[in-house]
């Protein structure tokens, strides 16, 4: 069965999270991932930064390196030889889309930035992933998921009122950048199909956590006041929050009025006007919750679970990583998955969100060694003979 993808060839020199999260994905839908990767000099460690990054690992492979590299071929090459450099032009020259997440400016000093790569490849789709974004007076900041995490906003509103600002327990902006990149290389690639013109795609990962805040924005821009950190409850829903049981915690999210009508019996409260609305309860908050509290700790979470299910109100149950990683219904949906490596053997995988009917995604292969296809790659896609191969490798460009 075909997939979305099969076709474009992608030359992926961007590392550590949103880039080889974006490309990941484009693998998953059968696109061809060439990953370049630095070779190392000296006592210099080549590849991606992540491959050393642990404890854990898994014999020597970094888990987060496995974690978001399947599906791609590697190669190394160094940018600052003069075989690298024209290696990677001709790599550009017959790929798709080019990905990176260098700081900008890194990219144009090696010779392969947007304008020098457009001119070999009109139509070649160029993603650029940065902290900061390609333009605007800080665009040359070095971006971090945690200091963008702060400066966007996102931390001020994440934990609790009497705690300090807490970053989310995921990479969230690296992630959403990698998810924004995605999006935006196949709206270039749709109007490259349309113009035969390729473009620039200009992904900060302070946009896409502004673009997160919604209705925490909308707050302020209706207010004017800032939004604070409010735990594990919703500022605008109540009770649509955490409760701790007698043995663990329950999420109950009650999302209108209807649901309010058939929660109260839950709880024994009765048909109070002081509660009777979403807007009356959230003004009341504090009174409803001194009630609600006590009573939900006198049960266990399959209990409150068993009767809110029952009832239709949304809930559910604060779970660890294994035991979401080993639910019924996630594994039902082939969010985990195995692949063989080449020198682990069989690892697991998440597997691939998106459920396509008729050109579905697939997982197909592991993350790879550093350097793996470089050969490979070089023979079927530039042509070059293993004579050239070893000349190139002499001079240090590989």
């Amino acid at each position: 069965m075909p997939t979305p993808l099969d076709g474009i060839r992608v030359l992926d020199f961007s590392r550590v999270l949103a880039g080889p999260y974006c490309t990941m994905m484009m693998g998953d839908m059968g696109a061809e991932i060439i990953k370049v990767e630095d070779p190392g000099q000296g006592s210099a460690k080549g590849g991606d930064d992540t491959r050393y990054w642990g404890p854990p690992f898994l014999g020597t492979e970094s888990t987060y390196f496995l974690a978001v590299n399947r599906g791609k071929k590697s190669i190394t090459l160094n940018l600052k030889s003069p075989g690298g450099l024209e290696t990677a032009k001709r790599l550009a020259a017959c790929s798709d889309v080019l990905v990176e997440n260098f700081r900008p400016g890194a990219m144009e000093r090696l010779g392969l930035g947007y304008e020098a790569i457009a001119a070999i490849n009109p139509k070649l789709v160029y993603c650029s992933i940065s902290g900061f974004g390609q333009t605007g007076p800080e665009r040359e900041r070095p971006g971090y998921d945690a200091v963008v995490q702060g400066e966007s906003g996102i931390m001020s509103v994440t934990g609790f009122p009497d705690g300090p600002p807490t970053k989310v327990g995921i990479s969230i902006a690296d992630l959403v950048a990698g998810l924004l990149a995605f999006q935006g290389i196949l709206l270039a690639l749709r109007v490259a199909e349309r113009t035969g013109k390729g473009q620039w795609v200009d992904i900060a990962l302070l946009d896409g956590q502004v673009s997160l805040l919604t209705f925490q924005a909308g707050a302020y821009f209706a207010t004017g006041q800032n939004p604070t950190r409010k735990g594990n409850i919703h500022p605008m829903i109540t009770p649509y929050e955490t409760y701790q049981t007698s043995d663990g915690y329950v999420i109950i999210a009650v999302g209108n009025d209807g649901m309010w009508r058939r929660f109260r019996p839950l709880v024994g409260l009765p048909d109070a006007e002081e509660f009777s609305s979403s807007a009356k309860r959230v003004d009341r908050r504090e009174e409803l919750a001194a009630i609600l509290v006590p009573i939900i700790a006198r049960r266990t979470t399959a209990e409150w679970l068993a009767d809110l299910r029952a009832a239709e109100i949304p809930c559910g149950q604060v779970r660890s990583i294994g035991e979401v990683l080993a639910d019924p219904q996630v594994l039902f949906r082939g969010m985990v998955e195995e692949v063989d490596h080449a020198s682990l053997g069989p690892i697991k995988t998440t597997g691939i969100p998106v459920k396509l009917s008729a050109t579905p995604g697939r997982v197909t292969t592991a993350p790879p060694l550093l350097g793996a296809h470089t050969d490979h790659v070089l023979a079927q896609t530039l042509g070059l003979s293993a004579e050239e191969i070893a000349k190139l490798r002499a001079a240090g460009a590989l």
